[in-house]
């Protein structure tokens, strides 16, 4: 047993070591906006966001691009309070095109977001897909972030989004958020595509098309990996960003019960992955309970050692991560963050092993 649990952790932190001084070696010079600078569809899916969608559409507006080359569409998701009237008024004036499209029929196979963005895709007239959600404010930087990136033969651009908010919850919720994408970018440097953000993500029309759109698509609730994956299937290439030009903030989710939902929808596409990043993700997520075992085995003073070295391992990724974005690493988090970490690993446990319906966007799926 002894034997087992040791090569365990040199395993798990082996890799987790290789992937921090990955990071952040691969940085790619950005390139010129194409010439003359192009036209832009936003597209937005929103169901009752009237809380949210006044800070959407004002960080869109503060987006430093010519407003003429814009256009931002709303699809309107039958929701039940008044978003379609908050957005009106949030984009009233503004130099660009704007347009709520409501949502009243099914496109094909497209469900849900899906189905929304099937709509706001054949109403857009422009050659490039900017696609956000309504709890995201993007920087002012993101038009351009993301366009100097698609080349030819790039289908997808992928940026980056970090959660925000003044409570500890919502801390723990962006330090968790940002090492895991940061995790996500060292495997797509080394050529191994992982997945898109559909909060943040740049689809050229072309690409787009060449997968038969999300009407041909057979649905998932994570839409923007079922997208990512067609599009690589189609022949084009990718780019997955971790700067801050591209970096986005999102709303956190305000209780445990949100973010269970949240994360349950989310493993729908960790399901999808190859196995043997389903087996590092795996070896990741075990570690506590595997140091439980240390501590039985080999005594408790050596498993508080293996447990602070994780803390400096993992506080030398945040650190990274978080520099490389211009933002402070909050590594005073990172003891509370274990028990986090803990406590959402056991509750995904518990909703993936349960027959338990979870909800999104109060719409229920298994």
């Amino acid at each position: 047993m002894l034997i087992f649990l040791t090569l365990y952790f040199l395993v798990w932190f082996g890799l987790l070591l290789v992937a921090t001084l990955l990071f952040g070696r691969q940085i790619v010079p950005v390139p010129p906006l194409p010439q003359p600078w192009p036209r832009v569809s936003i597209l937005i899916a929103a169901r009752n966001e009237a809380a949210a969608i006044t800070r959407c559409l004002g960080a869109i507006r503060a987006v430093h691009y010519p407003p003429e080359l814009v256009e931002v569409l709303l699809g309107d998701d039958s929701s039940t309070d008044n978003t379609a009237a908050q957005a009106a008024a949030a984009m009233q004036g503004y130099g660009g095109s704007f347009r709520v499209v409501p949502i009243t029929d099914t496109l094909g196979l497209a469900q849900g977001k899906a189905n929304v963005l099937a709509h706001l895709a054949r109403a857009a007239t422009t050659e490039y897909f900017c696609i956000t959600d309504a709890d995201i404010a993007v920087p002012p930087t993101w038009l351009s972030g993301l366009l100097a990136h698609a080349g030819p033969g790039i289908g997808s651009v992928t940026g980056l989004t970090l959660v925000t908010g003044p409570r500890l919850f919502h801390r723990l919720q962006g330090l968790d958020w940002l090492m895991s994408l940061g995790l996500v970018q060292v495997v797509t440097d080394l050529g191994r595509p992982v997945t898109a953000m559909g909060n943040n993500m740049l689809v050229t029309r072309a690409a787009y098309e060449a997968t038969g759109g999300y009407e041909a698509l057979p649905f998932s609730v994570t839409e923007d990996f079922e997208l990512f994956q067609a599009i690589l299937r189609c022949g084009y290439g990718y780019r997955n960003l971790f700067r801050a030009e591209v970096l986005a903030e999102s709303l956190p989710m305000y209780t445990w019960g949100g973010l269970l939902h949240q994360r349950r929808r989310w493993l729908r596409g960790v399901e999808q992955l190859p196995w043997w990043l389903q087996l590092c993700l795996a070896l990741y997520g075990s570690f506590h309970l595997l140091l439980l075992g240390l501590g039985v085995v080999a005594g408790w003073p050596v498993a508080l050692g293996v447990w602070a070295a994780k803390l400096a391992v993992q506080g030398w990724l945040a650190a990274k991560c978080f520099r490389q974005v211009g933002r402070r690493p909050p590594l005073e988090l990172l003891p509370l963050f274990e028990l986090y970490t803990l406590t959402l690993t056991l509750g995904i446990g518990l909703f993936r092993l349960l027959p338990l319906r979870f909800e999104w966007k109060g719409r229920q799926y298994r």
